[in-house]
């Protein structure tokens, strides 16, 4: 069983990786509104070409680096094996911020590690992507609702915090879903990526921010939440 500093220690690690999942679109987002400076982009991954790429790259490689030194628990089943998913989560982070999507203009091309003109590395960046966020799907469906217990006499509330964890976990499958779809239906509309990238990063941000506890346990939110006395 874990000792109290241990089960704190975690607690700040996920909470960790949660502000940094949350507010990474936030803080992408916000630059547009300041005159000439960087619009927009078509998905987070193009902020790779622009003046924020160093919170686009510094970001991710910070969550891969959390998730990869995340000591989770193992299990014999893979889905449920939290240890080797945040590890491999963590490998895609880094995959997705150090192979750049391809430039949607060659005047946006930069030197990389690896050639950027060769439009195979689009697909590596899209493989890493859609891993990524599948595993955020999985972790929350499948990881995160194990050994929730609530203690007796504290009626079942809709904001349990397993109910979190799944509305997190499909919310990210269905903005996965969502992006071919919407781009196929709607092609004349540029930010569908963006959007639905913007809104499983905030779903991924509220599972961990909630499995860290991140508004505490104690009171009305510890028995609401967590079914918990305290």
């Amino acid at each position: 069983m874990p000792t109290d500093i241990q089960t704190r220690s975690f607690r700040k690690q996920r909470r960790v990786i949660g502000y940094l999942g949350f507010l990474l679109p936030i803080a992408l987002m916000l630059p547009a509104s300041i005159p000439n400076y960087v619009p927009l982009q078509h998905s987070i991954s193009h902020y790779y070409y622009t003046n924020l790429r160093e919170i686009f790259t510094g970001t991710l490689c910070a969550v891969g680096l959390f998730l990869i030194s995340y000591q989770g628990h193992k299990s014999s089943q893979w889905w449920r094996n939290d240890h080797l998913l945040t590890n491999i989560a963590g490998v895609m982070a880094f995959g997705v911020a150090l192979i750049p999507t391809n430039p949607e203009s060659p005047a946006d091309k930069v030197d990389t590690l690896i050639p950027i003109h060769q439009p195979l590395l689009g697909w590596v960046h899209l493989g890493f992507a859609a891993c990524l966020f599948s595993i955020f799907a999985l972790l929350s469906l499948s990881v995160f609702t194990l050994g929730q217990k609530r203690d007796a006499g504290i009626p079942k509330s809709m904001l349990d915090e397993n109910n979190i964890y799944r509305t997190c976990g499909i919310i990210i499958i269905l903005c996965i879903i969502g992006i071919p779809i919407s781009e196929a239906l709607f092609p004349e509309f540029d930010y569908f990526v963006f959007i639905y990238e913007a809104i499983a990063l905030f779903a991924f941000g509220t599972s961990w921010l909630t499995k860290g506890r991140a508004l505490g346990d104690k009171g009305s939110i510890g028995r609401i939440l967590y079914g918990e006395k305290h």
